[in-house]
This record gives C-alpha cells, sequence and structure tokens, in this order.
C-alpha cells in the first residue's frame, strides 16, 4: 500500500453494541460529542438480548433480610427508565416496548414469615405491596398455591424492541466491524487509532476517546494492544426456555434460601404467537455446568414443584449458556455498581453496567469522566459516509427463543397458506 492513510477522527470511539455502548452513544449523542460505534456481531447480540429484560429496583437482592449495597445502588433505576420511555429521560426510548410494568416476588410458607416482616418495613415501603389473592395474576390464582405475594413497582421491557429504538436513535452511526480486516494501534504517545483495510486502501479511525463496552469481548481487546487492566470476571449462566401453551404471561421471582432468587421467569411471545417463558436465577447459575439435557429436567421437576398445577405436556425446550462480564472483583462477589476505568497513560476507557439496569449509570460515569480530562466536543464534525466506504451499518440480531424455535413456516408461506385457505372456502 504505497498511499497514506486517509484520516477519521471522532470525539468518541466505542467498541461494543449491547445495551451499554447503545445507552452511552446515545447520551454522548444528544450531548453533542461526534460518536462512531463499533459491533463485530448483532447489536444487542451479546448479554442484552438474553437477557430477561427486568428493569429493577434492587429488591431481588434483599433476600438476606437486609438490603445490600447492590440494592441501595440501583434503587432508583426503575423510575429512570420509566421517564425514558415515557420521552421525557436523557435517552428517548418511547418507541420501547414495555411488556409488564410491573413483576412479582413469591415464596412457600418456609420463609413466607420472614419475607413478610422485612418488606413491611419502613425501608422498603414504597417499593412493594402484598397482592390480595383477588388480584393475583391467573398463573398463581390456583387454590394449590398458599405462599405470600408482593407486587414489585419494577417493570419488564422487550430487550429486542431497545435494542432497535437505541439503534434508531442512532441511525448512520452504528458499524458492523470485521476484526479480520482490523485492528487496534497504539501510535508513538500511546494514543489508540483503529485501522481498518479495504482491498488496498487504509483508513485510520482516531478519537479523543476510545471506550470498549463489548462485556466479556473488552478482555481481548485490552490484549490485543496488550493491556490486561482493568481485569475481569465472568459469571457462567446457563437460561432454560420452555415453549408452552399457558395462555398468560408472568413476570417474577420465586423466594428460596440462596442469596439469588430460586427461580425467575418471564414471558416472551414468538413471531408466530407462540408464548415462551424464559428461566433465570439460581437455576440458572446451578445449570452453568450440566448438559442441556440434565438443566432441562431440573426446570421442568422445579416448575412442578412450584406451580404444579401447569400442564405441560407437548412443551419444548431449549438452553442458553451465556457468560455474564463483570468487573473483577475480590472474593468474586457481585460488583454494586457499574463500571468504569481509564487505562494509564491512554486515550481509553473500559465500562461494564454490570446489569442491564445499570446502563443509565454507566453512562453518567463515563460522560462525568470525560468532563473531569476535558474531554469536549469538537467543532469540526466527520464524515460518516467515508467511514461507510469501508464498513456496513450494524443491525439488531434475534432473540435467543426466535433461534431456539424457528418457526416452522416462513411468513411468505404461512401467508400464502392463508389465501389458498380462503380460495377453498369460496368455492
Amino acid at each position: 500500500m504505497t498511499h497514506a492513510p486517509a484520516s477519521v477522527v471522532f470525539d468518541l470511539a466505542i467498541i461494543g453494541g449491547g445495551i451499554a455502548g447503545l445507552w452511552l452513544a446515545n447520551r454522548a449523542k444528544s450531548a453533542g460529542y461526534s460518536v462512531a460505534l463499533f459491533e463485530s456481531a448483532d447489536l444487542g447480540g451479546g448479554q442484552t438480548l438474553a437477557s430477561q429484560g427486568m428493569i429493577h429496583g434492587g429488591m431481588k437482592y434483599t433476600l438476606t433480610g437486609a438490603l445490600t449495597g447492590a440494592s441501595e445502588a440501583i434503587a432508583d433505576m426503575p423510575r429512570h427508565w420509566r421517564a425514558c420511555l415515557c420521552g421525557e429521560g436523557d435517552v428517548d426510548l418511547h418507541h420501547t416496548r414495555i411488556l409488564s410494568d410491573h413483576f412479582f416476588m413469591w415464596s412457600g410458607d418456609d420463609l413466607g414469615s420472614k419475607l413478610t416482616s422485612f418488606l413491611a418495613s419502613k425501608i422498603t415501603r414504597g417499593r412493594v405491596e402484598p397482592v390480595h389473592p383477588d388480584r393475583r395474576p391467573p398463573l398463581l390464582r390456583h387454590p394449590l398455591f398458599n405462599g405470600s405475594l408482593y407486587r414489585l413497582e419494577d417493570l419488564v421491557i422487550d430487550a429486542h424492541s431497545l435494542v432497535t429504538n437505541l439503534a434508531h436513535n442512532l441511525e448512520g452511526h452504528c458499524f458492523q466491524i470485521d476484526w479480520n480486516q482490523a485492528e487496534l494501534q497504539k501510535d508513538d504517545n500511546g494514543q489508540l487509532f483503529l485501522e481498518l483495510k479495504n482491498q488496498e486502501q487504509l483508513l485510520h479511525i482516531r478519537a479523543q476517546r476510545f471506550i470498549f463496552t463489548a462485556g466479556k469481548g473488552n478482555a481481548e481487546l485490552l490484549a490485543q494492544i496488550g493491556e490486561h487492566q482493568p481485569a475481569m470476571q465472568l459469571r457462567p449462566l446457563q437460561q432454560v426456555m420452555v415453549k408452552h401453551y399457558h395462555p398468560f404471561d408472568f413476570y417474577g421471582h420465586c423466594l428460596g434460601t440462596d442469596t439469588t432468587p430460586r427461580l425467575t421467569i418471564s414471558s416472551h411471545r414468538l413471531p408466530d404467537g407462540g408464548h415462551v417463558w424464559y428461566l433465570g436465577g439460581s437455576l440458572a447459575e446451578k445449570g452453568a455446568g450440566m448438559a442441556a439435557e440434565e438443566l432441562t429436567a431440573l426446570a421442568e421437576q422445579e416448575l412442578r414443584n412450584l406451580i404444579p398445577w401447569i400442564n405441560l405436556q407437548g412443551a419444548e425446550w431449549a438452553t442458553l449458556p451465556i457468560e455474564r462480564a463483570e468487573p473483577l472483583q475480590p472474593g468474586f462477589a457481585r460488583p454494586d455498581n457499574a463500571f468504569v476505568e481509564q487505562v494509564v497513560n491512554t486515550n481509553l476507557l473500559v465500562g461494564w453496567p454490570t446489569k442491564l439496569t445499570l446502563a443509565p449509570n454507566l453512562a453518567n460515569q463515563i460522560l462525568e469522566l470525560l468532563h473531569e480530562s476535558g474531554v469536549n466536543p469538537d467543532a469540526d464534525k466527520p464524515d460518516y459516509r467515508l467511514l461507510h466506504e469501508y464498513l456496513p451499518y450494524a443491525l439488531p440480531g434475534k432473540t435467543p427463543w426466535e433461534i431456539a424455535f424457528p418457526p416452522k413456516m416462513s411468513a411468505e408461506q404461512a401467508l400464502a397458506l392463508r389465501f389458498k385457505e380462503s380460495d377453498e372456502n369460496d368455492e
């Protein structure tokens, strides 16, 4: 290559197109920064689309009988997300679908009295409320249910519509990168830049700050430039999906004796209208080291133990291994908050939201750090068209349940069948 590389300069170059990168890019763009977001696969295709969509205020971390640092750090998050969902917050989410404006927490008799006394305390007043038997969700109206039931003020969103909404706000700013044709490098001053190859041409992407928000991929990106800090820990899970014929949606945590819910259920719809329960909690943690068949058998047994009146005959099962990425903590503890750190002597920030709920918190931390470092929007704006000559736009991916339970016929086939039946009836 004999020609000098072309160059384009952004205020911020974000690598990682999950909830962390998308939310940050939305905030930064609104603040006047020029932003380019790079994703190697589908937007949201890592942990974001594999989440249960629960935007909680920390109440599920009260299982030991006391509010923890984690619960206090995220107590305000449902209110923050609600404002955004109404188009009144710092990120416009009014195109995001809300699956439920609340979810439930229930337990059996063994935990009932302890749970009742704690949740009735002044600490949690206004965040939860007991559910009268007449107001129970359809799933728990059966005479065999005799546990304690509480309604949480938290909400559940459709993760795919969230990713689509955030990407729509960033139209023309999200690019799909092929690491076989791209490389992160440092210049002589230790400043990071991204080199793109297009046949015999080179393009150098420079930025006031590069920001890694690639979840599990952060470690690999750091290694690419010879860095190993901040260090990362992985929390392996294996979620369970069950396609069933129960006609009502349900969102809730069943409490057990562990520090995480015994079972978490969220409900999702397939494009063909089918119903799927997505199962997490302690079940997913214990299932991390299990074979898929062993875990689905355990999940079925748990459902039969907890809600034995549900008919699971003909249900279809699938599992999804996930590795949740977090900043390394002493004793492998769960982080209380979102995390961001600047790599010493570079123009690089590395962050993890640690939970879907805390994506706004991570963006706040990063924007504050940029302000403290004197990184302000540049008056000269880059030409995004030049970047698009090298990279296609990144698009949202599919949900795990769409992949696990593909439709038995395409939309075109279903439409053709419908017209065919209509014609036969006319005869």
